[in-house]
């Protein structure tokens, strides 16, 4: 199967690159998020090197009978009217799992967002593991993971530097793109 997912992500005239290995148990920080064609290449790209990608995604899309096909390739939804504790609930999946790989777009929306949510580090956190930096540069077509990052504690601290890792990497829409 992997071969397949690598041919479709050619195809889409994409290339990957993994400068890393990735942990077993990983919050995967994936930006910029700019397009929804980026869940798509990322879910190739994720298939092709043979991982097990989960996602959070709004509940809004999961709807009869598309709820079955995203549950069924890692989706998890998200209510964002509900008072429930994201962070603890993703910990606690972790902790159920030999081998648990969670991505999540910090800006949290395709539009322009200098000020990234913090969940998926606070999961990363909660959950004792490291955060694993993807990105997608549409200039170059590549796809790919550069760095694990271990959370300190020192939240700011960490995801500005987060931050300057993704700091020449245009998104499919640059302008939309803000660290």
């Amino acid at each position: 199967m992997k071969q397949i997912y690598s041919l479709l992500l050619k195809i889409a005239g994409w290339r990957s690159s993994v400068e890393i290995t990735i942990p077993s148990k990983c919050v995967i920080c994936v930006a910029p998020h700019t397009s929804n064609w980026d869940f798509l290449i990322g879910m190739l790209f994720y298939k092709s090197i043979g991982g097990k990608p989960h996602f959070l995604m709004k509940k809004t899309w999961f709807f009869f009978p598309l709820k079955y096909f995203l549950t069924a390739i890692g989706g998890f939804p998200v209510n964002r009217t509900k008072n429930s504790s994201l962070t603890e609930t993703m910990a606690e999946e972790f902790s159920r799992h030999e081998e648990f790989q969670l991505a999540i777009a910090p800006e949290g929306t395709r539009k322009k967002n200098p000020h990234w949510k913090s969940g998926f580090y606070y999961i990363a956190w909660k959950a004792q593991v490291p955060i694993t930096l993807a990105y997608l540069d549409y200039t170059k077509k590549i796809i790919g993971i550069m760095s694990n990052f271990i959370p300190t504690g020192d939240v700011e601290g960490d995801i500005a530097q987060i931050k300057q890792f993704y700091e020449n990497i245009p998104g499919k829409y640059p302008g939309k793109f803000a660290i």
